[in-house]
C-alpha cells in the first residue's frame, strides 16, 4: 500500500513539475522567441531540402538500379523536379495572382447577385425570423472581406518569398549534394547513433518510410493530377478563374474525406452567380474527379500504406483543423501515422526490456 502511495506521489509530482516547466518556459518567451526565429530561418532550407531529398531518392534508386549511372540519374531527376517547379511558378503564379485580383475586384458584383436572391427569399419567406436574413447578409459580407484578405495575404506571402530569395536559391544546391552523398550521410547518422539504439532506430525509420513515404509521394502525384485535370475541365467548360479554382481543388485534395468538400465550395459559390448550368458543371467536375481519385488514382498510386482506421483519420483531421487550421488538416494524418509507428516500437522495446530484466 505504501509503495503504491509513493508511486502515485511520484507521478503527481512529475506531472506538476512538467506543468511548472512549461509555465516557466512560456514566461521566458520574450527571451527565446528571437533566438527561435533565427534558428528557424537557418534550419528552414535544410528541413525543406531533407524533405525533397526524401521524396526524390527512391526514384533515383529505381532508375540507377535499371542501369543508368547514379550521377546521371540524380542530374535527370534533379533537373526535371526543379525545372518543373520553376516553370510552374514562372507560368502559373502570375496567372493565379491575376485571377485572384480579378476575383477580388468582381466579388462585389457576385455579392449583389446573392443579395438579390436573399431579398427574393425574404419576400417569399416573410415568416422566417429577421435575424436569419441578417445572418445570411453578414455571411456574404464576411466572404467578401475574406477574398480581399486572401489576396493581400497572398501578395504578402509572395513578397516574403522575394525577400527570402537567397534562402530559397540555396535549396537546390543543398538537395543536389544530399542526393549525391545520400549513402555517406546515412552511414554518418548510423555511426553517431548509440549502439543500443541503432537496430531499433533502423527498424523504426524503415517502418515510418513504408507507412508514410509511399503515402506522401502518392498523394502529391494524385493532387497534381487532380488539380491539373480540374483546371483544364474548368477552362473547357468556360468557368471563370479556372487555374485558381483548379489549384484549390488540387491542394485541398491532400486532406482525406473533407478535401473534396472544401475544394468544391469556392468554385461552387462563384459558379452559382453565373448560371445553374455552370454550378452543375462545377459540382459534376469536382465530385467526378473525386470519384476517379478515390476508386482509381489513390488505390493505384497511393495504395493502403497508412493502415489507419477511417475513424482515427477523421479524429486526427478534426483535432488538426482545430489546432493548426488548414496546415493542421494537411499534416494531421502524417503525424498520426508517425505516432502510430512510434508507439508500436515503444511497446515492443519496453516488452523486450522487461523480459531481459
Amino acid at each position: 500500500m505504501n509503495e503504491n502511495r509513493v508511486k502515485w506521489i511520484f507521478r503527481l509530482s512529475l506531472v506538476l513539475l512538467s506543468f511548472l516547466t512549461i509555465f516557466i518556459f512560456l514566461k521566458l518567451a520574450p527571451i527565446w522567441l528571437p533566438i527561435l526565429s533565427i534558428v528557424k530561418t537557418f534550419l528552414a532550407p535544410f528541413i525543406i531540402s531533407v524533405f525533397i531529398t526524401y521524396l526524390l531518392h527512391p526514384i533515383i534508386e529505381k532508375i540507377s538500379h535499371r542501369g543508368m549511372p547514379r550521377s546521371l540519374a540524380i542530374l535527370l531527376i534533379y533537373l526535371l523536379f526543379f525545372g518543373g517547379i520553376g516553370f510552374g511558378i514562372y507560368k502559373g503564379i502570375p496567372v493565379i495572382l491575376a485571377q485572384l485580383k480579378d476575383l477580388a475586384e468582381s466579388f462585389p458584383e457576385f455579392s449583389k447577385t446573392y443579395r438579390v436572391w436573399l431579398k427574393e427569399i425574404e419576400a417569399g419567406s416573410s415568416q422566417l425570423p429577421a435575424f436569419i436574413h441578417g445572418q445570411l447578409d453578414e455571411i456574404l459580407y464576411s466572404v467578401e472581406n475574406y477574398v480581399d484578405y486572401l489576396l493581400s495575404r497572398t501578395i504578402e506571402f509572395l513578397k516574403g518569398l522575394l525577400n527570402s530569395i537567397f534562402i530559397i536559391a540555396i535549396i537546390p544546391f543543398i538537395v543536389f549534394y544530399m542526393l549525391k552523398d545520400y549513402d555517406q550521410m546515412i552511414k554518418a547518422l548510423w555511426y553517431i547513433t548509440p549502439r543500443s539504439l541503432r537496430k531499433s532506430g533502423q527498424l523504426f525509420f524503415r517502418d515510418v518510410d513504408e507507412s508514410l513515404g509511399n503515402y506522401i509521394r502518392g498523394q502529391l502525384i494524385v493532387c497534381l493530377l487532380v488539380g491539373t485535370t480540374a483546371s483544364v475541365a474548368f477552362w473547357i467548360s468556360g468557368m471563370k478563374y479556372p487555374l485558381l479554382f483548379g489549384s484549390i481543388v488540387g491542394v485541398t485534395n491532400i486532406i482525406p474525406y473533407f478535401g473534396p468538400i472544401i475544394g468544391a465550395i469556392p468554385a461552387a459559390i462563384i459558379a452559382a452567380t453565373i448560371s445553374i448550368k455552370m454550378l452543375i458543371i462545377v459540382v459534376v467536375v469536382v465530385f467526378g474527379l473525386q470519384f476517379i481519385e478515390g476508386n482509381l488514382l489513390s488505390p493505384l498510386i497511393v495504395g493502403k500504406s497508412l493502415r489507419l482506421h477511417p475513424i482515427v483519420i477523421i479524429a486526427a483531421l478534426l483535432l488538426g483543423g482545430e489546432i493548426g487550421g488548414v496546415v493542421g488538416l494537411i499534416t494531421a494524418v502524417p503525424i498520426v501515422a508517425i505516432l502510430k509507428v512510434f508507439f508500436v516500437h515503444a511497446k515492443q522495446h519496453f516488452t523486450v526490456t522487461r523480459k531481459e530484466h
